[in-house]
Parts: structure tokens; C-alpha cells; sequence
């Protein structure tokens, strides 16, 4: 597993430890991660703190040119709502950690031009698993359903 998406687990894993949903996601922009964030939507009491938008906002205000030359690492395929920012903000590439348990709209981003990458780490989705197995009514109210 590469070092950003390592750090996307570890933020998946402090997550998962403060009783949240185990999804983490860091912003990598020339090589360095400039933000890091997890799913905060119980520890918060957030409706739109997923891990990625909890990333975003973490990373302050970036300027447009920061933006096209970012990547956004993700432990779980993101939704319709982090998928949106990807594309307000143009990110021009996303490395998912696994899509099995969940898949957001990765077709729509990559008919946009964004460059998806799914690694399918085991350690993502045995987090996934884990955690929906044990709290599938928490998990259907972060997707939506």
C-alpha cells in the first residue's frame, strides 16, 4: 500500500476509534499531503462530514491551480455529495481504496475527466465489512438509505 493511501487507512482507523463510520481520505498536491480528515458525521453530529469533505475543509482555502494539480485518496468510493466537490473543484485524479462495499458515481466522474483509480486494498474493505456487519443501520443512514 503507498504512503497517502496508508494515511487514508490511519484516518479511516481514528475514525472507526472516536465511534465513527471508518472512511478516511488525505489531499496530496506536489507530492506532500496538505489535509487529512475521516468521516465525522456522528462525532460531529454533521450531515455532510464524510471523510472527504471533512479533508476538503481542512484544507482551508486552496486556489483553483492548487486544485488541478491535486489527488484526493479515499479509503471507500465517494459518494454523489464528495464526488460533486471533486468535480466543483477540479480534482483531476481520485485513488479509491475499495469499491465493493460501496460505489459512488465513479463512472460520471471518469465521463468528466477525472483519472479513478481503485486499488481495492483488502485492509479498506475488511474495514467496511467489519463495520457494516456491526452497525449497518449507522452505515444506511451515512449513505442515504
Amino acid at each position: 500500500m503507498d504512503k497517502f493511501l496508508s494515511a487514508a487507512v490511519a484516518e479511516a482507523r481514528k475514525g472507526l476509534a472516536t465511534g465513527g463510520i471508518p472512511i478516511g481520505s488525505v489531499l496530496v498536491i506536489a507530492g506532500d499531503i496538505v489535509a487529512r480528515g475521516h468521516n465525522q458525521r456522528v462525532q460531529k453530529g454533521s450531515s455532510i462530514l464524510h471523510a472527504e469533505m471533512d479533508c476538503l475543509e481542512n484544507a482551508g482555502r486552496l486556489t483553483a491551480a492548487d486544485y488541478r494539480q491535486a489527488t484526493l485518496y479515499s479509503t471507500l468510493s465517494p459518494c454523489d455529495m464528495c464526488s460533486g466537490a471533486v468535480l466543483l473543484y477540479g480534482i483531476p485524479k481520485v485513488v479509491i481504496g475499495e469499491n465493493r462495499t460501496f460505489q459512488g458515481p465513479e463512472a460520471y466522474l471518469k465521463a468528466r475527466g477525472v483519472d479513478i483509480r481503485v486499488v481495492d486494498n483488502p485492509a479498506c474493505v475488511q474495514l467496511m465489512h467489519a463495520f457494516i456487519a456491526n452497525h449497518g443501520t449507522l452505515w444506511a443512514e451515512d449513505i442515504g438509505e
